[in-house]
């Protein structure tokens, strides 16, 4: 009798471990990471959240495992970026896996910054989400796709949105704060994905990456000349990437190099600490 229930237990604590959790939350499907903290600040705990492209993975050419594409099928919404790298492969497919799931294109909110002279292979630089004045636009993107989804909870969405609208306009001005009057405007990074706050602060982003690789020798001897005539003693890189070109720049300058995580799920301390450490770099203060 003992070893039956021993088996009993055994056979209750395998089914207890398998990692399929029983939920009867519907399900949204996000790009990226940092989209989900949006609708989580605005619809809490009511959805399940299924990131397609994972923190620490490269959104530009990632490929989905089946657990994700399983979720995406049982999705009522999508939400994309709509310029980023894999979605050109993939999106397509997605909407026909579930055609019935709600499409929200975050990119078609803001004013792109075309990709041409930021040696993307996208044709718009997909990074928008890191500003704070393109994160206003899309929490209230993301704001009326939950309404719609969820019409009975519309006016703790609206609440819940104005909280969240209210804290961004806090990181903006923060923005606007550090970056007003500085005499060094210039950054450098491996990786060209702050374009958008360069543009939005009135500052210049130095991508260390030629046309998506690394750089040739040519521009690598160029990168340290400009890095020494625009006083850079910072080389930026995001987490996804190898940080040996970045390392190699700074030590030929006497720079540091600094990782940032754009692609953080907790949009609100990623991008003020990226703000954070720009100025500090504007100004020398490391």
């Amino acid at each position: 009798m003992k070893r039956y229930l021993t088996l009993f237990a055994f056979i209750l604590v395998i089914s207890c471990n398998t990692g399929h959790q029983v939920t009867d939350k519907d399900i949204i499907s996000v790009s990226i990471a940092p989209f989900k903290y949006f609708v989580r600040e605005i619809a809490g705990e009511d959805f399940d959240v299924n990131i397609i492209v994972p923190p620490g993975s490269n959104p530009h050419i990632y490929e989905p495992y089946p657990d994700q594409i399983n979720k995406l099928r049982k999705s009522r919404a999508y939400i994309s970026n709509g310029f980023m790298g894999f979605e050109d492969a993939w999106l397509v497919r997605f909407y026909e896996m579930n055609k019935n799931m709600m499409r929200l294109s975050l990119g078609d909110s803001i004013d792109p910054i075309s990709s041409g002279h930021n040696h993307h292979a996208e044709r718009y630089d997909p990074h928008f989400w890191v500003s704070p004045k393109c994160a206003l636009k899309i929490a209230s993107s993301v704001r009326d796709l939950l309404c719609s989804l969820n019409p009975e909870e519309k006016d703790r969405y609206e609440s819940n949105y104005n909280i969240l609208r209210a804290r961004i306009m806090e990181a903006d001005s923060l923005a606007e704060s550090l970056f007003s009057g500085l005499a060094n405007r210039s950054f450098m990074i491996y990786h060209p994905n702050l374009e958008y706050i360069a543009r939005d602060y009135d500052l210049e982003e130095i991508a260390v990456e030629f046309e998506g690789k690394e750089p040739p020798p040519s521009r690598f001897r160029e990168l340290i000349d400009i890095a020494r005539n625009e006083n850079i003693n910072t080389i930026f890189i995001q987490k996804e990437y190898d940080s040996r070109n970045a390392d190699a720049i700074a030590g030929e300058i006497g720079a540091v190099t600094t990782v940032i995580d754009p692609l953080s799920e907790d949009w609100m301390e990623a991008v003020v600490e990226i703000i954070t450490e720009l100025h500090k770099s504007l100004t020398g203060n490391l």
